[in-house]
């Protein structure tokens, strides 16, 4: 599964902003491939709101 950071965690309560650090992404527009596990799924969504996804 691909994830894209598309929008800011400035703002975001901190469980949000760790959820994001803890998929290995830092800046608007980092890009990472990432294992379709349950709980990546869970982590990402929590936080589909900020990512673009691609499964």
């Amino acid at each position: 599964m691909k994830i894209k950071l598309v929008r800011s965690t400035i703002g975001r309560p901190g469980d949000q902003v760790a959820t994001v650090k803890a998929l290995g992404l830092k800046k608007i527009g980092d890009e990472r491939e990432v294992p379709n596990t349950d709980a990546v799924k869970g982590m990402v969504n929590k936080v589909k709101f900020l990512l673009e996804v691609q499964e």
